[in-house]
């Protein structure tokens, strides 16, 4: 399993330069590591920071509206996957990489959030996926889709940056080598009640869990502040987000409620997750 190794190159991304996505302020990499190689792409209703390291988004940012899910709950979802036509050949993903590796095409902005076919398309990108494990993608992950598209129905807007963490050592699939994460993270941000929190779910095949916390861990556990615009005591607290929902794709799943249980399942991860970086 090859070391994660990146360049000290620093280029930060934030606030206006940005204007008209829907991540506007942009999330900001806070890990100098993680800067090189990187490439903003600005989508028609979300926005991505892809690395042609990983071979996959560094962050998925989008602004999430009730009327969006109310339009995008009237489309029947579809979409191709295929690699993005704005990447150099040799930087992006391929069809190749994710074949027989026995990992799900994960999305990190869903297609279920996007309110007409030409931006539900445009999240089948390549450069929105990372690798999951099945039984995570079409789980718990769908469920927490769920419950933040339900959230957003009740509060009317959210502010959503979706990504993946790694830990030191990582494993790849593919002839490009594209990194599989350990886990997949999605911070929220409810404007309307100045509040937010983060799920962060184990990419793992035998009972993937998630629990929730504040967006100041998260930002040092994976080296990103996904609202850099947010003040600092706001993101020390963690917004009561909802559970996530019982996913369609697994019927015969089991979702653990108790979040002492599972914070138990990734007491491993935790450990190296809160490890200071060298």
């Amino acid at each position: 399993m090859p070391v994660l190794a990146i360049a000290s190159t620093i280029i930060f991304l934030t606030g206006p330069a940005h204007a008209g996505c829907y991540s506007d302020p942009t999330p900001q990499i806070v890990n100098a590591k993680m800067q090189a190689g990187t490439t903003f792409l600005c989508n028609g209703h979300y926005s991505v920071l892809y690395s042609s390291i990983t071979h996959g988004p560094l962050w998925s940012a989008e602004r999430l509206t009730s009327e969006n899910v109310r339009l995008a709950a009237g489309i029947q979802r579809q979409g191709q996957f295929q690699p993005d036509p704005r990447l150099p050949y040799d930087q992006d993903a391929t069809l190749e990489d994710y074949r027989r590796s026995g990992f799900d095409r994960g999305h990190m902005t869903p297609s279920g959030d996007e309110p007409d076919r030409q931006t539900q398309a445009q999240t089948f990108y390549l450069s929105n996926i990372v690798p999951q494990t099945p039984a995570l993608n079409r789980g718990i992950w769908a469920g927490v889709e769920m419950a933040v598209r339900d959230l957003a129905l009740q509060v009317g807007e959210l502010l959503i940056v979706t990504g993946p963490g790694y830990d030191a050592e990582i494993d790849t699939i593919g002839p490009d080598h594209v990194f599989v994460p350990a886990f997949t993270w999605k911070a929220v941000y409810l404007p309307t009640k100045k509040g937010g929190g983060a799920y962060v779910c184990a990419n793992v095949n035998e009972r993937p869990a998630c629990f929730v916390e504040s967006l100041a861990a998260l930002t040092v556990q994976v080296g990103i502040d996904p609202f850099p615009q947010v003040a600092a005591a706001s993101k020390k607290q963690v917004f009561p987000l909802p559970k996530p929902e019982h996913s369609p794709y697994t019927p015969d799943g089991v979702v653990s409620e108790d979040i002492g249980e599972m914070k138990k399942a990734l007491r491993d991860w935790l450990r190296q997750w809160t490890r200071p970086s060298r």
